[in-house]
Formats: C-alpha cells, structure tokens, sequence
C-alpha cells in the first residue's frame, strides 16, 4: 500500500512542489553541460531533455489556469500531479513530441559542425566567422528591397504558400506539403542557404548542384547520414534568384525523375513524406516522421483554415 509522504512543514513541501514545476537552474546547467559534447548522441539528448522541461512547464500552466476544487488542489495532490507530468513529459519528448527538440538538435547540430570544420581550417575558415562588412550591407539591401527573408513559421508560410500552390498542381499534391518540406529544409527560412555575400540562395529544397547543373552554384556545410552514422560536409547546392524559382526547380526534379514517380499525387500527408524517403530524396532516416509532423503542425493547419474560411466567404 502506497501512502501520501509527510513533511515536516509546508515550506518543505512548497520547496518540492517548486523543484518538480519549474525549469530549476540545476536542470537547466546540466543541459548546457551536455550540449557543449558536440557528439551526436550528447546533441539529442539535451534537446530532447529541454522539449521535456518545456512541456513540463507548458503543463503547469495549463493546470495553474484550470480551476479546481479545495480537494483537487491541496498540496498533496498538486505533488503527485507535478509528478506525473515530469513523467508524460519525459515520455512525450522521447517520443517525438511536438518537434522542438528535433529543430534543436538540428540547429545545434549544425552549430558544432561549424565550430568544429573552423577549429581544423584554422582562423581563416569562414565556417563559424560572422559577414563582412560588405556582406553584411548586401545582405541588408537585399533585405531592403522588398524580398525579404521570413522570420517566423507564419511569415514562411505567407511568403510561399503562392509558389508552392503553383508547382503543387503540376505535381497533384497540396500546397502545404511543398511549404512543409521547405520548411523542414530550412528551420522556416531561417537557415536557408546562403550566398558568399550574405544574400540568400532561394534555395528551400537544398537541392545539390550536380554535374548537369548549369545554374548558379553555392558551397554550404550539410549533415549526411552513412550507415547509420552521421556525417558532415560541404557540397555545392543550387543557387536562385525567387523562391518561385526554387519551387519550379523542385516540382520539375520530382515530377520528372522516375525516384520520385510515387510521390506524385499523394493527398495524404504520411504518404507523400514517405514517397519521397523511399526515393532517396534525405538520408536521415527519421526524415518522414518529422516532415509529416511539421505538414501536420499548428502553422500550416492556422493558413488552412485560413484558406478554407476565405473560400466560403
């Protein structure tokens, strides 16, 4: 028989209540000790480590904002509540959650990359050196020409979502798989290749510049995986001048290679990302599971709701 622990006073109790709700600074240190190991392992584990502290206290906000009755909110009860949510949260993080440790590890991921390919280059390495001078005001003009560059998922979205609706009907599959794949390539834009001066590539799908490519051409580190075993290295990737460009480019690769013939037409979101693993198009293996949640995200299902609402008016 399990019985409820005793304290010996309530601040002990508030003290314990504390420890379990809260993002403590001791958590918080260990992860920041973890993520200086630039190992793969060592990455994914404090990434998956922070979505559970996040979702931890996402929870005890969502209980701080429900009302409850005197029974349901004594301190005992709130204890094995915080709990079980250290436990769900754990869980729910190891188990995909809801994608934040996946975009962490990628963007730590690349991070150590960086550092590391800099450290062996030498101080002249571009890998971990901030633009120019003149790269940085080409980068600021371009920005201020108009065609800027998203900064968050729904600006993403907007700026897209026209070209992807194009080059989705010549390849029959909806608009917001093709803006979900884009994004899932490029952290929401933000971490689209780009060029020796600053300005961006255009480049969404990160496709690569192959021998039959006549195209514009720009160097940028990746993240390959060989048997299991993740490596990086520089490739040459295709360069444009629109994203309407990069979209025409992508539907014209899938639509016309005969890798990809089974991706073509699929309406449903877990088909069309596994359609295009099976193809080759990504080595990592996880690569379906997070493009189908990030078709199934909050942002892209905020502009379909959008769209559908705009069409009944």
């Amino acid at each position: 028989m399990h019985c409820a622990p005793s304290w010996k006073s309530s601040d002990e109790r508030r003290t314990m209540l504390d420890q379990i709700n809260t993002l403590d600074p001791n958590s918080l240190t260990a992860l920041k000790r973890m993520s200086k190991d630039n190992s793969p392992a060592a990455i994914k584990g404090a990434a998956q480590q922070f979505e559970a502290l996040f979702l931890q206290n996402m929870l005890k906000s969502m209980r701080d904002a429900t009302v409850t009755s005197d029974a349901m909110g004594s301190e005992t009860t709130r204890f094995y509540q915080g709990l079980y949510d250290q436990q769900l949260a754990a869980m729910m993080a190891q188990r995909g959650g809801i994608g934040l440790a996946d975009v962490m590890e990628k963007q730590m991921g690349a991070q150590a990359a960086s550092a590391q390919n800099a450290a062996a280059a030498g101080a002249s390495s571009a890998g971990n050196v901030p633009l120019s001078l003149d790269a940085a005001r080409a980068a600021a003009a371009h920005t201020a020409s108009g065609d800027k560059v998203p900064t968050t998922p729904q600006a993403f979205v907007d700026a897209t979502w026209p070209q992807a609706a194009k080059a989705a009907q010549s390849l029959g599959v909806p608009a917001h798989f093709l803006v979900a794949q884009a994004a899932l390539e490029t952290g929401w834009g933000k971490s689209q290749i780009r060029n020796k001066d600053g300005t961006p590539s255009y480049n969404l799908f990160n496709i690569k510049a192959g021998s039959n490519w006549t195209g514009k051409v720009v160097e940028a580190r990746t993240v390959e995986y060989e048997n299991g075993q993740r490596k990086v290295r520089v490739e040459r990737f295709r360069a444009y001048d629109s994203y309407e460009q990069a979209f025409q480019d992508y539907a014209d690769l899938v639509g016309n290679s005969p890798r990809y013939a089974k991706v073509a037409g699929k309406t449903d979101g877990h088909a069309f990302a596994r359609a295009l693993q099976e193809g080759g198009y990504a080595t990592d293996p996880s690569y379906a599971d997070k493009l189908a949640r990030v078709i199934n995200g909050n942002a892209l299902r905020q502009r379909l709701m959008a769209s559908a609402a705009s069409a009944r008016g």
